[in-house]
């Protein structure tokens, strides 16, 4: 029996975005957030006494500002050198391929596969097989797992492969490949990078996306870590996740619906604020409040706003570890207006229109073509984590929101000068 432990998408230094411009954010805890959950990894793993580490790219966020970023890696790497730990892994988009290359100098208990094509490394105390390839650039377009091997049939063999499947949300598309292509290699266990959010995404054979170890921003939502895989007689017999982060971030939906009184709309706020906080098992919790609901307080929400965040602002700082990223108004007044008798007609059509943006059916740039030549101007890296394109689930909804009452109040005045 032994235990592996799965993790990718380190982003070592990356920096946390969103609580810059708070007063009261706790600054040192943001700006270290991510070396403190590659230690916690680390911790991890001379505690659970794993035979191995395999990490699946993504471990820096680009050129390195100065040498510290690699000293540390290779120091960590260096503690899971004295627990006889062996380390293996494969570069993918956002590596600084060409440094890491000339700059690090690993512990011999560090593997890291080639660019050039696949590789496999046998652990005969094991019975294992290791197969990987880094990335040899940043953008990489074709299928890098046609290269990898056959798996040995006396073996179990573990694919290290830094991918983004067949496409996934708010991912580019790197290095895209099949199920189909990944099941008939015969390994035992696929071990995936580039998609930051975890996943199962097959269980015979297990292929799985661990997801990264710390949110870096509201995108990034809910309990962020690695995969520990215990492995028994050639067969997986356990597949858990382990929470690493030091900072958790969520999105906080508030429904106002009925609520007529501003006490009784705080009292909501600070009851999600504290079942939230209770989720983050004692981590610091950045939140994005979003309210929704058709509300008498409507009004008052938006013609106040600046009053509102600071009420909140204020229900967060009465909580230890609790801080506002953002306020969302997504809430509605109640419209008498019966839409559905003008069905047919040019307003309920646009209304539809407004409708299928607000579900995610339709995209900014289907109505505002000319903003596509704007997008492919800039660089992938920015477009694959905050998209200006594709505004956030929450953005778009009170967009749309606001749109749709603009429109039933056009729709109410022509339905009163037409009767």
């Amino acid at each position: 029996m032994f235990r592996l432990l799965h993790g990718a998408d380190i982003h070592l230094d990356s920096p946390l975005k969103g609580l810059e411009t708070y007063p009261d954010a706790p600054v040192e805890q943001i700006r270290g957030a991510v070396r403190r959950a590659f230690d916690n990894l680390i911790d991890l793993a001379v505690e659970e006494e794993v035979a191995l580490v395999l990490l699946a790219g993504d471990l820096f966020d680009g050129d390195w500002k100065d040498y510290n970023s690699g000293i540390y890696f290779i120091n960590r790497m260096g503690r899971l050198r004295e627990a006889g730990i062996r380390v293996f892994i494969v570069l993918g988009n956002h590596d600084a391929a060409g440094q890491i290359t000339r700059a690090l100098r690993f512990p011999d208990n560090v593997v890291l596969f080639s660019h050039k094509k696949p590789e496999t490394r046998i652990l005969d105390d094991l019975n294992v097989a290791v197969h990987g390839r880094s990335f040899p650039s940043r953008s990489v377009s074709e299928d890098l797992t046609k290269e990898y091997p056959q798996g040995a049939p006396d073996l179990f063999n573990i694919g290290l492969l830094h991918t983004s499947l067949t496409g996934r949300p708010g991912h580019e598309t790197y290095a895209p490949c099949t199920l189909g292509a990944l099941e008939s290699k015969g390994y035992q266990y696929w071990a995936l990078g580039h998609v930051h959010q975890r996943e199962e995404v097959l269980r015979e054979p297990w292929i799985v996306f661990p997801g990264n170890i710390q949110g870096r921003h509201i995108r990034e939502t809910g309990p962020k870590g690695c995969t520990l895989v215990t492995v028994e007689e050639g067969r997986i017999s356990a597949v858990e996740h382990r929470d690493l982060d030091i900072l958790r971030w969520e999105v906080c939906h508030v429904d106002l619906c009925g609520c007529d009184m501003n006490d009784q709309c705080l009292d909501l706020v600070r009851q999600a604020f504290e079942n939230e906080a209770g989720r983050a098992e004692g981590r610091p919790i950045a939140l994005r409040l979003v309210l929704e609901g058709s509300t008498p307080l409507h009004g008052n929400l938006r013609e106040n706003l600046v009053h509102w965040v600071e009420e909140f602002r204020a229900i967060a700082a009465g909580l230890v570890g609790v801080w506002l990223e953002k306020v969302v108004i997504a809430t509605r007044k109640k419209i008498d207006t019966d839409v559905s008798a003008l069905k047919g007609s040019p307003f309920s059509d646009l209304e539809g229109a407004i409708e299928a943006l607000r579900q995610g059916s339709s995209r900014l740039l289907d109505l505002v073509p000319e903003f596509e030549a704007l997008r492919s101007k800039l660089p992938p890296e920015l477009l694959s984590e905050m998209d200006p394109f594709s505004p956030e689930k929450e953005e778009s909804a009170s967009l749309s929101d606001d749109v749709r009452e603009l429109i039933r109040g056009k729709m109410l005045h022509h339905e009163n000068n037409t009767a």
